[in-house]
């Protein structure tokens, strides 16, 4: 067994993936209208699914926007340099809300990130 993706609830489908592509450097894999169910799926990430998990975002024609809940946690990414990550994300008008540091109570470097839908983003800063 394998994990082949994790899905998102997105309220607005180009602004999301403008924001996994342009602000992450993702890219789509595939995308597909549902007219019947009226929905859209699009599948983003750095590798081919085949290869790796990735991202399914879901944008449900009739809904704008969710309420996230307190269950839910963040995607976490692995990053050469956490604060460069940070300033790249920052440049590209993403909304940085943990600048890069050591983790409470550690040593590992990590940073959070927010998604248009206020989804968290860590940064994991790769050990040298």
């Amino acid at each position: 067994m394998r994990i082949l993706h994790s899905m998102l609830r997105v309220g607005d489908l180009d602004r999301s993936l403008r924001f996994y592509t342009e602000v992450l450097d993702m890219r789509v894999l595939r995308r597909s209208d549902y007219p019947d169910g009226r929905f859209t799926l699009a599948f983003v990430g750095y590798q081919d699914e085949s290869e790796g998990a990735v991202l399914e975002l879901t944008h449900n024609w009739d809904t704008s926007s969710y309420e996230l809940g307190n269950a839910y946690g963040h995607i976490a990414l692995e990053v050469d340099d956490a604060a460069a990550a940070c300033a790249r994300v920052e440049a590209r008008g993403g909304k940085v809300v943990r600048p890069a540091g050591p983790m409470k109570h550690g040593t590992t470097v990590i940073a959070f990130v927010e998604d248009p839908d206020g989804y968290k983003i860590e940064f994991i800063q790769k050990k040298s």
